[in-house]
């Protein structure tokens, strides 16, 4: 059945006024990061655009050393979960147990719980370990908080795979690690390479762990962020400064990756 005019209308007033609605913190922040700091506390789009922000962003910290930082530890989480998910997800999807559903649902429930729950004993973990400030300790903690998740969307997305294509590849003489390797992977690229950037986006923005577990030396971005609050208060034009120097690239990486992203997200959603 066709859409009427009016509802077609309608469905562009909602979609753009939703979109609208989403982007406008963003854009106010970079908005306030040209002003100064006597007309970032009045909410006014009538302001002297200013870079001073800018330049005392860059003068106070090494963004580019944050920078590197994110962007090594976001790789490495993305990459470290993906590779304990794939053969994982394999092993539920194609040899499931009366217990698959019962540990898939156990692993989603993990993200429940709040992350300062367990808080004290992974600090001490860590310092145990010697993983106290280090890019190696954050790339842990970044691929086991996303773990359940990538699990998730991975088994969703081989069980759409039929199993007959996988028997061939047997007769054929393929091993285990050749199934997953030349035919399941080639089969759900969209799907393991969306979720690939979706693990690295919530990498990327993960601010909890990076903000315990690091001080100078492996701070990402997001710790970037952080280190424009002080006692003294607020120093909103500095602080949007920087929040958007730390959430340019990724901004910029998922909107060329956008049409990844979403073919992935919807793969085999039409059969």
């Amino acid at each position: 059945m066709r859409a009427t005019p009016l509802q077609r209308l309608l469905s562009f007033i909602v979609g753009w006024g939703a979109a609208l609605l989403l982007f406008f913190p963003i854009a106010w922040m970079v908005l306030t990061s040209f002003k100064s700091e006597r007309d970032a506390t009045t909410p006014s789009l009538f302001f002297t655009p200013s870079l001073d922000s800018y330049r005392e962003v860059f003068a106070r910290a090494d963004y580019l050393s944050f920078a590197l930082n994110s962007v090594v530890i976001s790789v490495g989480g993305t990459v470290l979960a993906l590779l304990f998910a794939i053969p994982a997800a394999y092993s539920m999807a194609f040899h499931p147990t009366r217990r698959t559903r019962g540990t898939l649902l156990w692993m989603l429930s993990t993200k429940m719980l709040p992350p300062v729950g367990v808080l004290v004993p992974i600090y001490l973990l860590f310092r145990t370990m010697g993983l106290l400030d280090t890019r190696t300790g954050l790339v842990a903690i970044y691929a086991l908080m996303n773990l359940p998740i990538v699990v998730w969307m991975l088994f969703t997305f081989y069980k759409e795979v039929p199993n007959e294509i996988l028997e061939a590849g047997r007769m054929d003489g393929a091993r285990t690690a050749g199934e997953v390797w030349h035919l399941l992977l080639p089969l759900t690229l969209p799907g393991v390479a969306s979720t690939g950037l979706l693990s690295l986006i919530l990498c990327w923005n993960e601010a909890f762990w990076s903000l315990n577990l690091t001080s100078a030396g492996a701070a990402p971005l997001t710790a970037f962020i952080a280190s424009f609050s002080s006692p003294e208060g607020l120093f909103f034009a500095k602080l949007s400064a920087a929040s958007t120097m730390a959430v340019a690239p990724i901004l910029v990486f998922g909107w060329f990756s956008q049409r990844q992203l979403v073919s992935g997200l919807t793969f085999g959603a039409v059969k």
